[in-house]
């Protein structure tokens, strides 16, 4: 996979098409339909380094671990599901029954909030060229801030 098909950012290829980490999957659950998406590019081949690194990782790795699932039991799903609807019914029987919505949603919104988090954080936004922002306070407003949703 070459890099320079996608936008280039400060840390790498920038893709504009992935669902918001605020997004919420009609289960409830914050950042899934961004991990399916990821998913998706993945196994298209279309994922690029710059993701690759956090891929099954991050907030991917953290919302398994949160459902008790391993990342590559959603692929291999995501990659067997013969269409949306299938992909869903497939991820319903997977997921367990109580999801805890509630906790898992707070954890994406604060994530980067925590005293010991918030250098790696700061990292983050100087390594993007925004060390400036102070309306930056989470890791899912960094990746708005990278993916062109916030200004």
């Amino acid at each position: 996979m070459e890099e320079h098909q996608y936008e280039q950012g400060p840390t790498g290829a920038i893709l504009r098409d992935l669902p918001s980490p605020y997004e919420a999957h009609p289960c409830g659950l914050l950042h899934l339909p961004r991990f399916l998406a990821k998913i998706r590019k993945h196994l298209a081949g279309k994922l690029p380094k710059s993701y690759q690194r956090n891929f099954t990782r991050g907030f991917d790795g953290f919302l398994c671990l949160h459902l008790g699932i391993e990342p590559q039991e959603v692929i291999d799903l995501v990659r067997d599901g013969i269409n949306d609807k299938d992909i869903c019914d497939r991820l319903e029987a997977l997921l367990p029954d109580e999801l805890e919505t509630h906790k898992w949603n707070r954890k994406v919104v604060q994530m980067g909030m925590s005293s010991m988090a918030k250098e790696k954080l700061e990292e983050v936004k100087v390594d993007m060229g925004a060390a400036d922002r102070d309306d930056l306070i989470s890791f899912a407003d960094v990746i708005e801030y990278d993916e062109g949703r916030i200004d």
